[in-house]
């Protein structure tokens, strides 16, 4: 039997471990209290069982451990599986208990530090285009540090709707473990192996997930799909260079465009960063009409259209991705500014563009300025 067939079956008993599993997490959720009510941040209408991060944290588990146990180093496998195991069960304490943002983060560090220092998975050194070659040193660990915890909380961050965050992370994965196999010879396979089996573990929890969902990921497996994002992007980035920092800040596009605009948001309003409020991506979405499912489908599309572009810089020249980053930077505001993600009123460009296009406009500034002046 080949390789390949034997890794297709083993991807779909991980499927199929999941989807049965998936009931009993229900079950348990309910008598744990992982529950999610309905309340004013919330979009759900009735109780919601919460941590259905677990049967997709137990599937890859059990895939990695020992469907794939004669594939992979599980020397190796353990300290990856035990920082997640530290995130999965800060997520759980959170569906159950509702940490504080300090302890939430607390937990996180921890599991990031034993990934630093257990697992050896870590950013060395950095290569800039036109200035270098770097040694971090010291540095490290804090910069490995932040991409893990910047990332994690990014897909926690946009587990709004039904679905919403597990497609996200299935979109991503897959780019992810594409990328690996053709672009990282040395650790390529083994790691497409990790990969895909989370898609699988994924694949298998969507059906209750996606709308009208029947259980929530809840932050134990929203933190968890991040965390293990954030560790398996780091793959590429040991040794650093534009492409391979560029290349997963693409792919995780979504979540991370919604973050930097959520801080900026609160930051014009004088907000706490951590404060919460209804004016993520797929809420603007739906306060425009989209419906549940629209606001869902089209944040999958541009997920698949960020991970698109993440592809091609992997064949462009240099000049080429900075163009690209610059052109994709450019529409990624007008669109932001369109649904008004960090404001109506707040519309740089646009009205630069109108300035430019717009002659009526373009005096009317002009004469409220020289009014100002004198």
């Amino acid at each position: 039997m080949g390789f390949t067939f034997q890794f297709i079956i083993r991807l779909f008993m991980t499927m199929m471990l999941s989807l049965i599993l998936t009931p009993f997490i229900k079950i348990l959720a309910f008598k744990i209290g992982a529950v999610d009510k309905p309340g004013e941040r919330r979009i759900n209408t009735k109780t919601m069982p919460s941590a259905g991060g677990l049967s997709i944290f137990i599937s890859f588990s059990i895939a990695v451990l020992w469907e794939f146990g004669d594939t992979l180093d599980i020397h190796r496998i353990w300290p990856m599986l035990l920082g997640a195991l530290i995130v999965v069960i800060t997520g759980l304490l959170d569906d159950v208990f509702e940490l504080t943002p300090l302890q939430k983060t607390l937990g996180l560090v921890l599991a990031a530090l034993e990934i630093y220092f257990i697992a050896g998975i870590r950013i060395n050194t950095v290569t800039i285009p036109f200035l270098g070659f770097f040694q971090l040193g010291w540095l490290s660990l804090p910069v490995t540090l932040i991409w893990i915890l910047a990332i994690t909380n990014a897909v926690n961050l946009i587990d709004g709707l039904d679905g919403l965050a597990s497609g996200v992370s299935i979109i991503a994965l897959i780019t992810i473990g594409i990328i690996s196999f053709f672009f990282l010879p040395d650790t390529g396979v083994v790691l497409a192996i990790l990969i895909f089996s989370l898609v699988a573990a994924i694949v298998g929890f969507f059906p209750y997930n996606f709308y009208p969902a029947t259980i929530f990921l809840g932050d134990t497996g929203a933190l968890f799909l991040g965390f293990m994002i954030a560790i398996f992007s780091l793959q590429g980035l040991k040794n650093a260079t534009f492409i391979s920092v560029i290349t997963p800040m693409f792919i995780l596009g979504v979540p991370i465009t919604d973050t930097v605009f959520a801080m900026i948001r609160r930051r014009f309003n004088k907000q706490p960063i951590s404060s919460a409020d209804k004016m993520h991506l797929h809420h603007r979405l739906i306060s425009l009409g989209f419906t549940h499912r629209g606001a869902v489908l089209t944040i999958y599309a541009m997920a698949m259209a960020f991970s698109f572009i993440a592809l091609l810089m992997n064949y462009a020249s240099t000049w080429a991705i900075i163009l690209l980053v610059i052109s994709t930077t450019f529409g990624l505001e007008l669109f932001i500014e369109l649904i008004g993600l960090v404001g109506e009123n707040r519309q740089p460009l646009m009205k630069a563009l109108k300035f430019l296009g717009n002659r009526s406009y373009r005096q009317e500034v002009l004469k409220k300025t020289d009014d100002e002046e004198e």
